[in-house]
């Protein structure tokens, strides 16, 4: 699945160009390396992404192509 639609599906970014957005800025990176939107991302991927002053990092856990707003936190965890 693309980057931007998995971010979008996962509801880490709410909508899809705004994901795109972020990847063509450069504050999305996967695996360490720096992402365009079009990356296909895998389980077990670990997405990097900068807010401002904060960054966070996820770990992929599971790909869908629809997801219910409820259960959308579990395909993603939280990495530290």
């Amino acid at each position: 699945m693309r980057l931007d639609k998995y971010l979008k599906v996962s509801r880490i970014i709410k909508r899809r160009t705004v994901a795109n957005e972020a990847c063509d800025a450069g504050r999305v990176s996967v695996n360490g390396k720096q992402a365009k939107a079009s990356v296909d991302v895998k389980v077990g991927d670990i997405i990097e992404i900068k807010f401002g002053n904060n960054t966070t990092k996820i770990e992929v856990l599971n790909i869908a192509e629809t997801q219910k707003k409820d259960e959308a936190m579990n395909m993603y965890r939280s990495v530290e």
